[in-house]
């Protein structure tokens, strides 16, 4: 069944499915519901440089770049309240989740991208145990580790099966992930360019709410398999095999939250090994530590001051331009972050972290930074925030500071459904960033954008 068909086939079920199952029951009764909505993303960036550029000859650079991106999303939703199961005795629920996307640039050409955000059943019981399958956008904590990162509008989702408990102040879930391209009978299990970002993943995370005391803390462990070595049909077989390599993160979040101030911590460690682009491994070794105040002492406004520290390799050579030649590091110790959202925590724009530095490692990233948030006019919140980005590492002959950046944002509440968010980002670079980037670390970069959200209930019934 292609995308179209199977689009066709969900609106069906859901407008005919309650008018088959209507009856005359009372409200307190009615234990099913069933929900559609969509959610409409128009989506618009004004790039003014930033990322490396290369020139060819058939093309001319630009300083800047300008694009349009829309997304649609077609969700529907069933949830069947708590009835008891004759076998068991327990009271089990019963839900699902469907959600049909389709993500583009404006003028794109063969717009096909449509595809299952996410679809999945979950069984819920009166003991707070609970049994989720499919595939599911994910968040946790602060979602610095593991988030949807639906800035980037395509987003994250995990197809996977999630078992837990919570309940008590306790939530304990547990994590099971197992990829694969196709249903192979000949050529073994061996995973490359698939839908998720590893082959397989088995994940711990506890929480736990300290009664009558506004102090939360998480721990997580992550055990995440990649595919390595290559197939029998490449000549590199011989020497580096299919094969899967394994990488650790573990770690814990805090927040501590009592009136007019939150405080959040975090720290993470990276061990294991590290698959590159081209299937070969390497040692990885890495951390990161967080900190983060938010003061509130009116609803009108704010106040937000933060630092993250993140790793960086021990020995990074900045080579002198037109120089050539690499150092081979034997661990790595740059922190990597695996499925996070990203643009949360080290700069909207994610220019110092996210892409690749010179040589592909990385020197690590120190950022602090502090703001204000308010909202002076009824349905409108605003924030300016302010960083100052800095290497991990020493570097040879560069000072660390990689640059400063300003981000102002702004929010707008037309109705309960209609949201318009717009931003803009002023960077100073310095010449550690224009030698660490190829860039032009040395020039002002810009970028602004917009992100307006529509997102209608269609249809709502119970019965």
């Amino acid at each position: 069944m292609n995308s179209h068909h199977l689009i066709k086939t969900l609106a069906m079920a859901a407008l005919l499915m309650p008018l088959q199952s209507m009856s005359a029951q009372t409200d307190s009764s009615k234990i099913n519901k069933l929900s559609i909505g969509l959610n409409f993303l128009t989506h618009g960036e004004v790039r003014g440089g930033g990322l490396p550029k290369a020139e060819t000859e058939s093309a001319t650079m630009e300083n800047s770049a300008n694009f349009l991106l829309g997304r649609t999303r077609l969700t529907v939703a069933y949830q069947r309240q708590r009835v008891t199961d004759e076998a068991s005795g327990l009271k089990i629920g019963l839900e699902a989740r469907a959600v049909i996307q389709n993500n583009a640039i404006w003028g794109m050409k063969n717009n096909q991208s449509i595809n299952l955000y996410e679809g999945w059943v979950k069984a819920n019981t009166s003991v707070g145990i609970f049994a989720q399958v499919g595939r599911i956008a994910l968040a946790y904590d602060d979602e610095r580790i593991i988030g949807p990162n639906d800035f980037a509008t395509a987003a994250k989702s995990h197809d996977l099966l999630r078992l837990g408990y919570e309940g008590h102040n306790h939530k304990l879930h547990a994590l099971l992930a197992y990829n694969q391209n196709s249903s192979n009978v000949f050529g073994g299990s061996y995973y490359a360019d698939g839908a998720q970002y590893y082959k397989t993943m088995q994940t711990l995370w506890y929480h736990y709410d300290v009664p009558r005391f506004p102090l939360g803390a998480s721990l997580l462990f992550m055990n995440i398999g990649e595919q390595a070595g290559f197939t029998e049909d490449d000549r590199r077989s011989q020497a580096d095999p299919a094969h899967t390599e394994y990488q650790q993160m573990m770690g814990g979040y805090v927040n501590f939250h009592p009136e007019h101030l939150t405080l959040e911590g975090s720290y993470y460690r990276q061990a294991g090994k590290e698959v590159n682009e081209d299937m070969l491994s390497s040692k990885i070794k890495s951390w990161m530590a967080s900190v983060k105040a938010t003061i509130k002492p009116s609803d009108k406004y704010g106040f937000v001051l933060g630092y993250d520290y993140l790793s960086g390799d021990d020995y990074m050579v900045v080579r002198e331009p037109g120089s050539m030649g690499l150092i081979q590091h034997e661990v790595l110790e740059g922190f990597r972050p695996v499925y996070g959202s990203r643009t949360k925590f080290y700069g909207i724009m994610d220019y110092f972290y996210r892409s690749v530095h010179l040589d592909g490692f990385t020197p690590g990233l120190q950022n602090t930074f502090g703001g204000m948030f308010g909202n002076p006019l009824r349905n409108l919140d605003c924030e300016v925030v302010y960083h100052y980005m800095a290497t991990a590492t020493n570097l040879r002959s560069l000072d660390k500071t990689l640059g400063h950046a300003i981000e102002l944002k702004a929010s707008y509440r037309f109705t309960k459904d209609i949201n318009l968010t717009a931003g803009f980002t002023q960077m100073i670079g310095t010449d550690t960033m224009d030698r660490l980037k190829q860039g032009n670390g040395d020039q002002h970069v810009s970028w602004g954008w917009f992100s307006l959200v529509i997102n209608p209930n269609l249809f709502t019934s119970k019965w």
